[in-house]
């Protein structure tokens, strides 16, 4: 019993949050633009200053994981390539085919994950999966061009040298780069401006998190409901299910099984939307696999993260 309270008390004040952005996007005090505009703000501000925070304090030595990080890897390659070769049994239509792969591989550990693991295992931590998150954003961005360009027959829009670019220029990536120099060197923080970027740093989550809330759309949740099914089943159960056994076989506890479950567990980005949109395929089925993994991850990350605490692997 007291394992089940302590999983509710971390996860649900994640889910409130997410909740409490849909709801005042209902009742009209913020909109679509509040919610665009404090994305943006999130994504190429706040959450890029929180990971340089937390990495720039961090002691690299003991904090660089390469083995977790090859396991997180390789994790989610074979994912993407079993989830590939699945997906073309349940459609042959490569505009929903290519969104099923993106929803069932990409998860929001940038938002979710990371107030998911501050909440189970302390801002401690949360240097780590900063690490783990600044390498999976680079892989995340290459396997979502792919999966979206490939099954509709689009591979003369698949430029390298603008993906480079676009990973080179990631937020999340430039916070790691400028902070590992102060990492590395053990280079300490001026007090005025690192109290002023955890101002910033601060706002990340929550905004983020309402940000998620505002932007889901229950309308269309019908249309192509055993397509987003499907993804779901792979993106919450299968994935999460597969790479934490494995975890666990190959000796991964505590905080470190803990982030590759949560990495694999969370719900479908909403960068996955945002890409299926701008790349011209099933835009709408993306943004139903975002909202149906969302509210459910709500139930299915309890779930495991109860059956780990239970059992003593975290």
């Amino acid at each position: 019993m007291q394992n089940l309270v302590f999983i509710l008390n971390t996860v649900l004040p994640v889910f409130i949050i997410v909740a409490l952005g849909f709801v005042l996007r209902k009742t009209g005090l913020i909109n679509d633009n509040f919610v665009s505009l404090s994305s943006k703000i999130v994504f190429n501000v706040s959450l890029p200053v929180l990971i340089f925070i937390e990495i720039a304090k961090i002691d690299l030595d003991t904090i660089l994981d390469f083995r977790l990080i090859l396991f997180v890897y390789a994790g989610t390659i074979i994912s993407y390539i079993l989830i590939w070769l699945v997906s073309g049994f349940v459609t042959k239509n490569g505009y929903d085919r290519s969104v099923i792969i993106q929803g069932s591989f990409r998860g929001n550990f940038a938002i979710v994950g990371l107030a998911l693991i501050t909440n189970v295992f302390g801002f401690d931590k949360l240097g780590k999966a900063s690490i783990v998150l600044a390498f999976t954003v680079p892989l995340y961005n290459i396997l979502s061009v792919i999966a979206l360009t490939i099954p509709v027959r689009k591979e003369k829009n698949l430029e390298i040298k603008s993906i480079i670019w676009e990973i080179v220029r990631n937020p999340l990536v430039l916070g790691v780069i400028f902070a590992l120099p102060f990492s590395y060197f053990k280079i300490p923080l001026n007090d005025m401006l690192e109290k002023s970027a955890n101002y910033v740093a601060a706002l990340a989550l929550p905004l983020a998190l309402l940000g998620i809330g505002g932007f889901l759309r229950f309308a269309d949740i019908k249309e192509g409901i055993k397509l987003s099914a499907f993804s779901t089943i792979l993106k919450l159960i299968l994935v999460p299910l597969a790479a934490t056994f494995f975890a666990v076989q190959y000796g991964f506890k505590k905080d470190d099984l803990g982030i590759i479950f949560v990495l694999f567990a969370c719900p479908a980005a909403i960068a996955s939307f945002i890409m299926a949109d701008a790349m011209g395929v099933n835009s709408k089925l993306a943004g139903n696999i975002l909202l149906v993994t969302t509210v459910l991850s709500v139930f299915t990350i309890a779930i495991g993260l109860f059956i780990l605490k239970q059992n003593g692997l975290i």
